[in-house]
């Protein structure tokens, strides 16, 4: 059966006979796992469909178990991207975040579009490249379900709200639930971080609001490194997904 959908591929591993495997998040059908005999080197419209960072329209045939990228085509192309060795890195994590955030064989045209949206901001920006790759994966986990809850406290509903982000409760705690999980020195919960309001509310802002408003977003040095620890402790602890390879090579 022939199908086709537009794309972005997240990965590509080349097989035997110049074959590849080529992993493609698809707007119809989710993360699937296509073969291809297509290129990405050279000019043409197939090959620059094959490269990174390329959103795309797929022509596939579909198997009892496996699909194969017979045609491709150029939707746009953010090529910006590949001249700035920061840029390309902080997408390349994007998209290996992404791709392990995403179950297989399950459409996600909110968390697509929203990836869409992240490539065509971050082409336009110069730098303070992290500030954006974070309100990327905030928003990721709101389209995927799982954002923090940071209006009212994640474990009683108190509208009160706290100053104390809970990764285990998935999101700020008001008072009285903050001393319950720390009535002891001993059992003081390595998962929870302090925060200020400020935090609160860049966490807020970032979740309310559609991630092309903040192509200018740039936080301060210790804000970003402060909601960075929280990212990545909540997304271990949710999604059990550790450092990325590409996570080394970040910058700001």
């Amino acid at each position: 059966m022939y199908i086709d959908t537009e794309g972005v591929i997240l990965k590509q591993v080349r097989t035997l006979n110049n074959r590849r495997m080529v992993l493609l998040f698809s707007k119809k059908y989710g993360k699937i796992c296509a073969g291809s005999n297509l290129s990405e080197k050279g000019k043409g419209k197939q090959s620059l469909a094959m490269k990174p960072f390329t959103y795309g329209r797929y022509e596939l045939f579909k198997g009892r178990e496996i699909y194969n990228i017979n045609a491709a085509e150029v939707v746009k192309s953010f090529y910006k991207i590949g001249e700035d060795v920061d840029k390309y890195m902080s997408c390349s994590y994007i998209l290996e975040f992404t791709e392990k955030l995403l179950p297989e064989n399950q459409p996600a045209p909110a968390l697509f579009d929203l990836l869409i949206d992240f490539l065509e901001v971050i082409e336009r920006r110069n730098k303070k490249y992290a500030s954006l790759v974070a309100a990327y994966q905030f928003k990721a986990l709101q389209h995927s379900g799982n954002a923090p809850q940071i209006k009212i406290c994640a474990n009683c509903g108190d509208m009160k709200g706290g100053v104390h982000f809970s990764i285990k409760d998935g999101g700020i705690l008001c008072g009285s639930c903050f001393e319950t999980r720390n009535m002891a020195p001993k059992d003081k919960d390595t998962l929870i971080y302090d925060v200020d309001f400020g935090i609160v509310k860049v966490i807020s802002y970032i979740l309310d609001n559609p991630i092309t408003c903040f192509e200018k977003l740039a936080l301060d040095d210790v804000s970003l490194t402060k909601i960075q620890q929280i990212l990545k402790s909540y997304i271990l602890y949710h999604f059990d997904i550790e450092a990325l390879k590409s996570e080394a090579f970040l910058l700001d």
